[in-house]
């Protein structure tokens, strides 16, 4: 192996390379090094699949492209002999590769990570590549002499384990500090030239030697044997990334079946109605079909029978279902049905009398006849006023005293049914507030940059004792024409910085806390008053708040707006303007306004990347909040797309939304916060 033969029988033979399946090769281990890098980054997600299917597929990527590399870097070397191989060994030169892969993906993703652990992953992936070559080199038969230089061959072996090491601390250790894709790219690189550099520098190790007197085949047998394995791994690696592509794509279409529609019915769920609602439109009709007594029902059965009964429904439903128009399950007990269709409309309308006249047959579950109270609650907008409303104006008349649930559809009568539900939400504030059916949850904000937890939005939920969890979007503006958002707002206050106290005595910091201020508020000199005295009375200091605003707030009167947001900006209090684009932005305005965050709204965020007006906007926006030197925070991301995107156009993005984080309590923020650091160490 080390020996080389006489002189005087042999004479050293030269061979030749192409460059362009030299540069192909180089290019094949990029891409098998990329590939693994995706797929074993995927084991790091929350995914449908099981962590060790991601590895394994990470292991096979990076192993084929090993082997792939090797023989197109040999089909790249001629000789004027022939070559054959070894059909056995040729297969099972891949499987050192493979394993070695595997164990250097999984060293390499420990939570309790060290220098050991990068340079055992380094040494096995370094192994791998080596051990691949040298089995492939075996499998050649040929009808001539080699011989290795022991430097060369023992250099190959370190120039392999060096840059495996290296390549591997950079994908471990340094995403924190660039955004993924360029973490992957500049990895599958290293990665490519350590494959490449083993293989050609194992390649020089090598010298050839033939008898004196040999006469060359000008026919170079050794390149037309080659092509073939060359196309076979062509056409593997492209095999090979379709499975990325296509196990990456069922991953994701199974996480995003998983968060937006409902296991039992298999409908969109509340968070997607939800998301559809807030984009408000007009015309636009709503339907709610509410199941009475579904409680009683599961307690006097049992709950695999409630659940037949949800299934039948839901089933129905669908049957009937007018076209254009979008069904939900919003609740355990409740549907919606939803059309924006103006044409449809008395589709939609026929559609309910004819879901409400199936709805009065009794139902055989389990040998069992049943008849299932129901009633539909219908509300339409005209415009945009009352598409703000159309969710609460059809609970207000699910919620209406002498309704009776008989089956029937009823339409929203504002002078028969608002001023009960409106009334009652306004009136029960307090008693909320005092009895813990409101409470808050907090939704971290990151730092792509530095993958650290910036601070957190504060945000307001109702657990409703007669009507269940109470949307935002429903209580909100009813409170604020109530003129009950000030009180709220200051039991907010209040229990944000008893929160904080709590926190400061655990030694836990999540950064600011944002909480929002109401419009009507902003101005209002008691605001100041309740800030000041709520802070000293636990101890805080301004600088641990961030009072978030809209854009309506400067509208009633601009000047006094202005006033007091310098003043908050004067006591040491952080000042985000919310959602911005989406009310009366002007940019004589923001140029006047002492904020210190802007923060785009969700609306500009869901089309990108794919929509290139979004992606200008957001680029315009950025560019002015950058000049005006403010801190810029992006709400409603929900994908690593987006994540890439807005890192890729923006120095300093901090990120709000579900890809991080959806909402959290006190409990599971920490509890969240305490899986994000390991992820992230």
């Amino acid at each position: 192996m080390f020996t080389s033969p006489s002189q005087n029988n042999f004479i050293v033979l030269d061979g030749e390379y192409s460059i362009s399946l030299v540069v192909l090769s180089v290019f094949v281990a990029t891409i098998a090094s990329y590939t693994a890098l995706s797929m074993n980054e995927r084991a790091q997600q929350n995914s449908f699949f099981h962590r060790n299917f991601w590895l394994i597929l990470a292991a096979v990527a990076m192993g084929f492209g090993i082997w792939s590399m090797h023989f197109i870097g040999m089909s790249a070397f001629s000789l004027p002999v022939e070559m054959r191989n070894d059909k056995l060994l040729t297969v099972v030169s891949v499987i050192p590769a493979m394993l070695a892969s595997f164990l250097a993906f999984y060293l390499a993703d420990l939570k309790s990570r060290t220098f050991w652990s990068y340079t055992l992953a380094g040494i096995a992936m370094g192994i791998g590549i080596s051990s691949m070559h040298y089995l492939g080199m075996y499998a050649m038969k040929m009808d001539i002499v080699y011989a290795y230089d022991k430097t060369l061959f023992a250099g190959s072996i370190v120039i392999a384990v060096v840059v495996s090491v290296v390549a591997i601390y950079i994908f471990s250790t340094l995403q924190k500090y660039m955004t993924n894709r360029l973490i992957q790219i500049i990895t599958s690189v290293v990665m490519g030239l350590a494959v490449s550099s083993m293989h050609y520098t194992g390649m020089a190790a090598i010298t050839f030697f033939v008898p004196i007197g040999f006469i060359p085949d000008p026919v170079h047998t050794h390149m037309e044997s080659m092509n073939g394995i060359a196309i076979s791994v062509t056409i593997g690696m492209a095999m090979l990334l379709g499975s990325l592509l296509i196990s990456s794509l069922v991953d994701r279409y199974v996480e995003f079946r998983a968060n937006y529609y409902d296991v039992l019915t298999k409908l969109p769920n509340r968070r997607l109605f939800e998301q559809k609602l807030k984009r408000a439109a007009f015309p636009e009709n709503l339907a709610i079909i509410h199941i009475h007594n579904l409680e009683y029902i599961n307690r006097e059965y049992d709950y695999q029978f409630g659940d037949e009964i949800i299934q039948r429904l839901a089933a129905i439903l669908k049957s009937l279902t007018p076209p254009s128009t979008d069904l939900y399950r919003i609740e355990g007990n409740r549907f919606a049905l939803l059309t924006r269709d103006k044409v449809g409309e008395k589709l939609f309308q026929e559609g309910l009398l004819q879901i409400a006249e199936a709805l009065q047959q009794p139902h055989t579950v389990h040998k069992q006849e049943i008849l299932i109270p129901t009633l539909c609650a219908v509300s339409t907008a005209s415009n945009e006023k009352e598409a703000a409303t159309i969710y609460s104006n059809a609970l207000a008349v699910l919620n209406f005293p002498s309704i009776q649930f008989n089956h029937e559809v009823v339409y929203y009568n504002p002078t028969i049914h608002t001023y009960t539900f409106e009334r009652e939400i306004a009136e029960s504030v307090v008693h909320a507030m005092n009895e813990g059916e409101l409470f808050l949850v907090y939704q971290p904000k990151i730092g792509v940059n530095t993958n650290e937890v910036i601070g957190v939005e504060t945000l307001i939920r109702w657990n409703h004792s007669t009507y269940g969890l109470l949307s935002p979007a429903v209580f909100i503006p009813i409170l604020e024409e109530n003129d009950r958002m000030i009180d709220l707002t200051d039991w907010i206050i209040e229990q944000v910085c008893q929160q904080i106290s709590v926190w400061h005595s655990m030694d836990i910091s999540f950064g600011q806390v944002a909480i929002n201020i109401p419009g009507q508020y902003v101005t209002a000199p008691r605001l100041l008053q309740v800030l000041k005295r709520t802070l000293h009375n636990y101890n805080l200091v301004p600088q641990q708040l961030e009072l978030e605003i809209t854009e309506t707030s400067f509208v009633k009167n601009i000047e006094e707006a202005m006033r007091a947001v310098s003043t908050f900006r004067q006591e040491g209090f952080s000042v985000a303007l919310d959602d911005f684009g989406t009310g009366v932005s002007s940019l004589s305005y923001l140029k006047q306004m002492p904020i210190s965050t802007l923060k785009i709204d969700k609306s500009f965020v869901d089309g990108i990347p794919e929509s290139s007006k979004d992606s200008s906007i957001i680029q315009a926006i950025i560019a002015l909040g950058s000049s005006l030197n403010l801190s810029i925070v992006f709400e409603g991301v929900e994908t690593k797309e987006q994540v890439e995107f807005l890192a890729s156009i923006c120095k300093e993005p901090i990120i709000q939304g579900y890809y991080f984080s959806k909402p959290l309590k006190t409990d599971e923020l920490f509890n969240w916060y305490q899986v994000f650091k390991s992820l992230i160490s």
